[in-house]
């Protein structure tokens, strides 16, 4: 087992990388964001537990796709992920991640008559993807560019 190197550890978007816990904080607080804004825009109100109802299956369905790209990266059933866990992939990690977020919070919505119009799937899965794979793909950018000096 190789010894990890401490310049190369810990979280940097100059550098494009993101450690587990900071790029789960980032998807939490994307997420959250995503539903402050849908319950402004629908002037719902901010009450903790109204705003917990509406917050916690995304944070379901987001913890699920977490969980199975840490699996199938530890398990290396594929090559697809290679080696090594890194959360803050767009490619494959990240769309892993922002299609369970969707759908399995709109499962959950579903089954709990929370709403699931087409436009509210339409928008949250757009709008998602800008968060969840937006900070993704502006890390990878820095790193890209600080790799190029």
């Amino acid at each position: 087992m190789p010894i990890p190197n401490p310049t190369e550890a810990g979280t940097s978007p100059a550098r494009g990388t993101a450690t587990g816990p900071v790029a789960a904080l980032f998807d939490a607080v994307a997420i959250t964001i995503f539903v402050v804004i849908g319950r402004a825009s629908h002037e719902e109100g901010y009450a903790p537990v109204a705003f917990l109802h509406t917050l916690w299956p995304f944070l379901v369905g987001c913890a699920a796709g977490w969980s199975i790209t840490y699996v199938y990266a530890h398990v290396r059933s594929s090559d697809f992920f290679g080696h090594d866990f890194r959360p803050d992939r767009v490619v494959p990690v990240g769309i892993v991640i922002w299609f369970c977020t969707v759908t399995v919070a709109m499962i959950l919505r579903f089954i709990l008559s929370q709403g699931v119009a087409v436009s509210f799937v339409i928008v949250a899965t757009v709008t998602l993807a800008v968060f969840l794979l937006g900070w993704r793909a502006v890390f990878a950018y820095l790193g890209r560019r600080a790799a190029d000096r």
